[in-house]
Parts: C-alpha cells; structure tokens; sequence
C-alpha cells in the first residue's frame, strides 16, 4: 500500500500516479485527495497578487481584473469541492498546517512537474508575462486545442491527477457517505456553488468541475460552467492575456482554435516584485521597515485565520456550524486585499523601481 507523508515538497503525488490502479485502495483516495487539496492551495495565492496588482486604468486591464477575479473564485470553489470529496469519505481535510502550504518560490506540490516546463517555478509577484506563462503552465491541459509553443508539445497536467482520483471513486464508491459535508450557495458561476457529495454521481460531476473549469474540454476552449455565456476556461484566459490577441475559431471541420482575434493590450500594473524565499524579511536587501512590517503581518494574520477558519469548517457535523466557520473564512480572505494593495504601493529598498506585496505566510496564532 502507498502512503505519502503531508509534506508540500515531497513526491507524493508522483508516487500515488505510479501505484497500480488494483491497488488504490481507500486510504490511497484519502491521501491523494489532500495532495489535491495541496494543488489548490497553492494556486491561489499566485492568482491573487497578479489580481490585487492590476491598475485597472485601461479596458484591457479592466478586463484582466475581471477575468482573473472570476478565476480566483473558481480555485476557492475547487478547495471546497475537494474538502468535500474527502469528508465524504471520511477523511478530515488539513489546511491550516504550514506543511500543506507553498514555500515560495517552489514548484508545485507533490513532486508535479509540467511537461512544458518541468523546471515551473510558482512564485509571488504582480501581473507580468513572466507570471501569466506562469499561470497558464499551472492550468495546462493535456492536450490544449490552440497549442502553448509548438504543436509537438506534449503535457502532463494537474486534470490527470483528478482522472486518476475519479476513477478510485468508481472502484470505490461505496466509501462515500456524505458527511461533514459543506453546503454554499455561490454567486460567482455555473458550478462554483458547494453541494452535498453523497454518490458516485455528485462525485463524477465535481471532479468534472474542476478540471473543465481550468482545461476547458476536448472539444472546446469554453467554461463549461461559465460565470457569464461564452467565458473561457482558465488555461485560455490566461493565453489570451500573454499572447495579446483574443482566441478565434479559424476552422470548423475539424474544429480549430488560434489567437488570431481581435488585440489585447498587456494589462498596467503595479511593480510587485518576487517575494524571497521565506519572506521578505528573509533577503537582506529587501527587509522590510516597520510600516512595510504592520502591512505584511496584517496579511499573513488574516491569510492564517482564513486558513483555521476553513479547516473548522470542514470538521463540523451540523451545517449551521459550518456555516460559523465559512463565514469568518470569507471575511478573512476580504481582509487580505487591504493591506496587500498598500504593499504594492512601497518601495523595495534595493530596487524603488519594484514594490512589496504579500507574503501568504502561516503564522501558527493569527
């Protein structure tokens, strides 16, 4: 039997992929579905400084800000999905534990290594092509329909970790119980709303979710669970907004997608640079004053609280309960923005040209 230590850094999902499909057992599922919970975690906090970052001064970046927002609460419906499917199985989801949690800079978690760019580092730092080839390699299909760089390329992507999860479901479908199930109604897209994960079917469709809304499907680049009609999936949000041009049907039979529409400006925005690693306190050159100190610690306390908060939700029993801890969730993710904006405001010492930004650190007392 395959077990994986909960540890960011390690392999684990590497070595729950080579464990023959026979012998993924219960417990596999259990242990692959916090490797999951991993993957999104760590997505966010990226999306959310290129987000915060944005000047919003021109339709372009109007739009980026628009597109990426929808995206951000896409991922934090996928957390919520997860923590779901690993309830139900009698699992108890760990979030607020600084092993779960991104080291940035650092790849992603459990040994995941892109085919593209098996070197992908995920990192903090405001909205640049640099970052949004970034994001894109972190959605990257299996097989894109309007290709990444040259048509020969071949992908490993984060949408086969979920078909091997699905399929563990099928075998064993008996697990599934429905409890501590979280239940949210949610105003942001088709599918983003919790719901109650209490057969194969519910399971088959949240996974389904999940990887469309990052993938798009084989046979389209659309959102399948749009917020608005015709949104793209992620991975194509994010192409359009690098390659500067909007993607186009150029042919119907057989269906085929380029970026030959209309042009996209690069998008303004604030010089956020890359945080260090271990913070920027940990890099001599960019140790923060005190008034740069109160804004990042103000982050990392309202980052570690939500991250307490969402772990309560997912322990309760009742639903009202749950709701408790859910609601205080979303208000400590609403306190991120304040001070991660004021960051981007100052200065780095040894480069004015750039500016802070938020940490995402954990903090064990929020």
């Amino acid at each position: 039997m395959t077990t994986v230590e909960l540890d960011y850094s390690s392999d684990g999902i590497v070595r729950l992929l080579r464990t023959p499909p026979e012998q993924r057992s219960p417990s596999w599922l259990k242990d692959a579905l916090q490797q999951a919970i991993m993957l999104e975690l760590a997505t966010l906090p990226p999306y959310l400084c290129g987000w915060w970052s944005l000047l919003q001064d021109t339709d372009s970046g109007k739009a980026a800000a628009a597109a990426i927002r929808v995206i951000v609460f896409d991922e934090m419906s996928h957390l919520g999905h997860v923590c779901n499917l690993l309830t139900t199985i009698g699992g108890s989801p760990r979030i607020a534990d600084p092993s779960v949690l991104a080291p940035y800079p650092c790849p992603l978690p459990g040994g995941v290594r892109p085919a593209i760019n098996p070197g992908l580092e995920v990192y903090l730092g405001g909205l640049t092509k640099d970052s949004v080839e970034m994001y894109s390699q972190i959605e990257a299909p299996e097989e894109p329909l309007a290709q990444l760089v040259l048509e020969e390329e071949t992908f490993a992507s984060i949408g086969l970790f979920y078909t091997a999860i699905l399929e563990a479901f099928r075998v064993h479908q008996g697990e599934i119980r429905g409890t501590r199930q979280v239940i949210k109604e949610m105003d942001h897209g088709e599918g983003n709303s919790l719901f109650a994960i209490r057969s194969l079917a519910d399971a088959e469709k949240v996974i389904t979710i999940i990887k469309e809304q990052g993938e798009g499907t084989e046979k389209t680049p659309d959102n399948p669970f749009p917020g608005v009609a015709g949104e793209l999936s992620h991975y194509y949000v994010f192409r359009e907004i690098f390659r500067g041009r909007k993607l186009k049907k150029i042919q119907e039979t057989p269906p085929k997608w380029d970026f030959q529409g209309d042009p996209i400006p690069f998008p303004n925005a604030r010089p956020m640079g890359k945080v260090p690693k271990g913070g920027w306190a940990n890099d001599p050159a960019t140790v923060p004053d005190a008034t740069a100190r109160a804004e990042l610690d103000k982050g990392n306390a309202a980052f570690s609280a939500m991250l307490h908060s969402l772990e309560e939700a997912w322990k309760q029993d009742r639903q009202e309960d749950a709701d408790q801890h859910l609601g205080a969730a979303i208000g400590h993710m609403f306190a991120l923005k304040g001070p991660a904006v004021k960051l981007m405001n100052m200065p780095l010492p040894n480069d004015p040209a750039k500016r802070y930004g938020p940490e995402f650190r954990f903090v064990a007392t929020p």
